[in-house]
This record gives structure tokens, sequence and C-alpha cells, in this order.
């Protein structure tokens, strides 16, 4: 098949691409993973966000059986991590690692194509991860951007049901990301499952259907976008006001915080209506806007709390 992956073509009789229920994982008196729940449905693009320390990398790693958890259960397309991964139910595109600088791209996919049993033409995983044109250039010779493609056209090798991305733009520059995720959603919309940690909030805010947030180990907000956005009360009023008092904006009813730069001033506040009228008829400031949370507000609220990790 070329329009859908093997996996989603019989998605309607497989159980979820991901079933984790009561994972735990320690490393000596830290607690990693703590009694993580998380399921994943097949065809799901969901993001997998948390600061550092949060317990992603620790996940993942559970998920495609680099370890195993203290306690809790974790399937994969009904297999174990370990089994899903040898019936090429899973692939994982990670950061670094992976690539021998002196063989040519298409050389570099073939060679892994080798180790399995079956697998999609090299010319076919070449074209879905977009290069192609550079399937003749050494990998010492690619970008990063680049080689993070090669990672990925190795990763769809299997034709897996579920792709897993581990901070797959890491060092990239715009353009690279956004080339980069248009593969990455044009494979999605085929139907294969996509599960990927990143610390660029805009990509998970543009290309997931749902964002999963995890904070001291334990997962503490899942939901669409929009979802998340609204499990911060208030709004974002932003002005232009020369010489703004920023103790008297911050006194004002529901203001939670004010940010004052050159005369551009900022606050969150539950009270907007409010805010705007103050700045309108007492004081002199002009273009004034009131927006919802962004990703990154809710994202420092949810897991600024109890101090970072």
């Amino acid at each position: 098949m070329t329009e859908r992956t093997a996996a989603a073509a019989a998605s309607d009789a497989l159980p979820p691409a991901i079933a984790a229920t009561g994972i735990t994982r320690s490393y000596g008196r830290v607690r990693a993973v703590d009694g993580v729940d998380l399921t994943v449905q097949a065809g799901e693009v969901v993001a997998f966000l948390g600061p550092n320390g949060a317990g992603k990398t620790t996940t993942i790693d559970l998920l495609l059986g680099l370890g195993q958890p203290d306690s809790g259960r974790i399937s994969i397309f009904g297999e174990s991590p370990r089994g899903a991964i040898a019936r090429g139910y899973v692939s994982a595109v990670l950061q670094t690692g992976g690539l021998l600088k002196d063989l040519t791209v298409r050389e570099t996919v073939a060679l892994t194509a080798s180790v399995f049993t079956r697998t999609r033409p090299v010319d076919e995983v070449l074209a879905r991860a977009g290069i192609a044109e550079i399937a003749d250039r050494f990998v010492a010779k690619c970008s990063g951007g680049e080689q993070q493609r090669l990672r990925f056209a190795m990763a769809l090798l299997s034709d897996p049901g579920l792709l897993i991305l581990d901070e797959p733009t890491t060092g990239m520059d715009v353009e690279g990301r956004r080339s980069f995720w248009s593969a990455i959603r044009a494979d999605a919309d085929r139907g294969r499952t996509v599960l990927f940690a990143t610390h660029y909030l805009d990509e998970a805010d543009e290309y997931a259907d749902r964002i999963v947030l995890m904070s001291h180990g334990r997962i503490v907000a899942d939901g669409t976008s929009a979802d998340i956005k609204n499990l911060v009360a208030g709004r974002v009023v932003r002005a232009t006001l020369p010489g703004a008092d920023q103790v008297a904006l911050a006194a004002l009813p529901g203001v939670k915080d004010v940010e004052v730069h050159g005369d551009r001033v900022t606050f969150r506040t539950n009270d907007s209506d409010g805010a705007a009228r103050h700045l309108l008829t007492r004081t002199t400031a002009r273009d004034v806007e009131i927006t919802s949370q962004n990703l990154e507000s809710v994202f420092l609220a949810l897991t600024s709390e109890g101090g970072a990790s």
C-alpha cells in the first residue's frame, strides 16, 4: 500500500497504538515517571510536552522497550514494546546517532532495509521523506535537517503503524523545521500514528491533534490545543503606553502579572474588560489588544507549580 500504512488499513481491528497504565520508573531516589496513564488511538498525532526533567525521554524509552517500567503495563497495538518493534509496528526518529557518514543517503536506507524481512521500497521512503533529490549525497555532506529526514526515511521502511519522534527538529533552522513537518504531516495524513516530543511549542500547536503535558513525572494536562489553553484562566492584554506605571497596573483587580518593555505593556488578568476600560479611559494607552492565553503561557503555568524539575 502506498496511500495508507499497513497498520492504518486495519486500524478498526487494532487495539490502541499506545496503552500505558500506571507506569513508574525510578533512578535511585528520583521518580522519573510517576504513575503515567497514556492511551493513544491509531491515527492520532500527539505532541508530548514538558520541561527538562519532566520524564518525557524516560517515558519514550519505556514505550520503545529501551527500558522496563518498575511497575505498570505498556502495550503497543496489543504487543509488548519489544514485540511491536520486532513486528515492525513502531519506529523512532531520535535526536542523534545511527548514521554512517561515509555512506550515501540511498546506501544508508538500503543498508537499513536489509535488516528487515519486508520493507517499503527505498525510492518510496526517500520520496516520502523529501530527500529523493539528495539520494546520492554522502551523509557527511548533509545538513542537520537533511540527516533528520534521512532518519525519518529509515523509520518508514518497516511501514510502522506508530512513529515516535524525540525532539526531531533540534538544531534545524526555521525553513528546515517547516519542511520536515510538512513531510511528517503528509505521512500522518495517510493514517500513521505519530507521538512526538518537542521543545518548540509552535510545532505542537500547529501539527498535533492532541497535546499531552508532563511535569515532575506525571501527566498534568491532556487534550486539544484549545482544551489545554482553557485550563489556565484569564486573558492577555497588550497596549502601547509610554511611561506606564507598572505598580498601578499590577494593582488593578484581576491582574496577575505585568511586563513593561519600552512603551509596550503586557499583563495577564482575569478581568480583561475592566483592564481595557481602565487603559482607554484613565491612561493614554493606544493599540490595546486582548487575546486568550497562548500555549507557552499555559505551559509555564502548568509546569512551574511545585518548582522546577
